[in-house]
């Protein structure tokens, strides 16, 4: 019986997970671990970072992580030091953000994740490596990305992203489901701006793949514009709100999966004629005000993300994008003004 021969790598890539006791974490830490992200032949050491209460709760996530025995981990640091947690790291996913309470005014929510987000920059700044790649998951996921890159000027602004790559698979699933074929036969959907209820999942320019290899727009496909400019919209915006309804809890493996996703897509490109969404600063394109942290198209090669130019806009669209877009400048503009304070 002949056994396969791995050759693992020699240099171990380190990853910094924040939020690391809690419960995305505990999905993603796995998949990372288990090698879903970077490959099986990859080894990886995880630093995990938490407030100091959570540390008793980190031992034990360590002690699994152990018992789990995986082949291409190679090592496990839990902190609540953010310098000692961003270290040399080769990525940095920052989970971890204060949640909304009872009671909470948004600005309260903004002003407590500003000051976070600014210590994580300046750790990032300080101790990561310049090559560092950076996706804020907590959320405003967009407006804690800005802060973040505002306070950590020695990495360049286009290793900061944030995670919309939920939304997008939220938004195939649907579009399978209705089209009656699995959510991967669905390319190119699009995710413009906010990760809130404000953003637009878009299908002007996706199609659905057939078993033959052909390609039928969405629209045709579905051939219901009144869904896809309604209810598919609504449904996709509204989705985090709909599973903690129903679940009691914000959603976390579906999480982990699109942060899985993203870092994969980033690390190894996305195929060819092919696009995915992040949210990027924008440097201008569609007419998004330049700075902003936004959820654009993007294809990616080589670790470099560029953002899908010469999409047609129609007037549905422009007036989707412009929406989310006030609401990224209402939060930047709060978020920078308890900086200044």
């Amino acid at each position: 019986v002949q056994v396969p021969i791995f050759t693992m790598s020699a240099e171990p890539i380190k990853v910094c997970v924040t939020g690391a006791g809690g419960q995305i974490a505990y999905s993603l830490l796995f998949a990372l671990a288990k090698g879903d992200v970077f490959g099986p032949n990859q080894n990886v050491i995880l630093t995990l970072l938490d407030v100091e209460p959570v540390m008793e709760v980190l031992k034990g996530v360590v002690m699994e992580l152990d018992d789990c025995a995986f082949t291409t981990l190679k090592g496990v640091i839990p902190t609540s030091n953010p310098e000692v947690a961003f270290k040399d790291v080769d990525v940095a996913l920052l989970v971890g953000a204060m949640p909304r309470k009872d009671g909470m005014e948004r600005k309260d929510l903004l002003a407590a994740n500003v000051k976070i987000f600014k210590e994580q920059g300046k750790a990032i700044d300080s101790v990561a490596k310049k090559t560092v790649k950076v996706l804020v998951v907590g959320n405003p996921a967009n407006t804690n990305a800005l802060v973040c890159a505002e306070f950590a000027p020695s990495i360049p602004r286009s290793q900061f992203t944030c995670l919309t790559m939920l939304d997008l698979n939220r938004a195939r699933s649907q579009i399978a489901q209705r089209v009656g074929t699995q959510s991967q036969q669905v390319k190119n959907v699009i995710i413009w701006g906010n990760h809130s209820s404000t953003q637009y999942p878009d299908v002007s320019h996706a199609v659905v793949v057939g078993a033959d290899g052909s390609q039928t727009a969405i629209r045709q496909a579905i051939n219901d514009d009144a869904y896809l400019n309604g209810e598919f919209i609504k449904t996709v915006q509204t989705r985090g709100a709909a599973v903690i309804k129903a679940r009691k809890l914000s959603s976390a493996m579906s999480a982990a999966k699109a942060i899985c996703d993203h870092v994969r897509l980033w690390w190894f490109g996305t195929p060819q004629g092919e696009y995915t969404s992040m949210g990027v600063i924008s440097d201008g394109s569609y007419g998004i005000a330049v700075g902003l942290c936004y959820s654009f198209p993007v294809a990616i090669a080589g670790g470099q993300i560029s953002i899908v130019q010469g999409l047609s806009i129609d007037d549905f669209s422009r007036k989707q994008m412009e929406a989310t877009q006030a609401e990224l400048v209402e939060e930047r503009d709060a978020a920078f003004e308890i900086v200044k304070a």
